[in-house]
């Protein structure tokens, strides 16, 4: 979401909020600046912003006052990419999550988000990168698989790689935000599992 409706969802007691995703291809071209009394990226005057310029389209705007609650969405497909976009933006956010439920074409022909759904070994060399390298917590977003036992086999794959939270869109790729989230499937899931598929650990002091 963008950083002004983070900020309203704030106001309204969220505890969480998310920045939405950017591909670490992008994000390494970018250079950290914090504006004064105004931004120009975004035209805004009214709250002091940490702005991630890069080539072309704004990249990313941040407000100091999100650093416990933002978390940072990053694309990727590789995990030496990812080692060197995360670290720029570790300072200004509450965690890193590592997008895989992105269905859209263009994510998917580059290895990215949902593809990354039939790599269990990338995920697992992603996550456990990151999750070595950083002083935040790591985290990630994962789409249903064809069947309940192959998600289920994936959330605990990624469990073992250590991350501080595993989240569930419960969609598949095929699904398009017009198609109703299997809850259903979910629940089914938390039961064959054992575990909570939104797993915040202590380190998230808010929560």
């Amino acid at each position: 979401m963008a950083w002004p409706l983070r900020l309203l969802a704030a106001d309204y007691g969220a505890d969480i909020t998310y920045r939405e995703e950017i591909i670490d291809h992008k994000f390494i071209k970018c250079e950290r600046r914090i504006n004064g009394s105004s931004c120009a990226l975004c035209r805004s005057t009214t709250w002091r912003l940490l702005t991630f310029w890069g080539k072309g389209p704004k990249a990313s705007c941040l407000e100091p006052a999100e650093r416990n609650r933002v978390v940072f969405q990053i694309g990727t497909s590789d995990a030496i990419r990812a080692l060197k976009a995360a670290p720029l933006v570790c300072k200004d956010v509450t965690a890193v999550d590592v997008n895989m439920g992105c269905p859209k074409s263009f994510s998917i022909s580059k290895g990215m988000d949902a593809a990354l759904l039939s790599k269990p070994e990338t995920i697992h060399e992603i996550l456990t990168t990151l999750k070595r390298n950083l002083d935040i917590p790591v985290a990630c977003k994962i789409l249903l698989l064809k069947t309940c036992p192959d998600t289920v086999e994936l959330a605990r794959r990624i469990e073992k790689a250590g991350v501080s939270a595993l989240a569930v869109h419960g969609r598949r790729v095929p699904d398009r935000p017009r198609d109703f989230a299997k809850w259903n499937e979910i629940g089914q899931e938390i039961l064959l599992s054992g575990m909570r598929l939104l797993m915040w650990l202590q380190r998230y002091q808010f929560l």
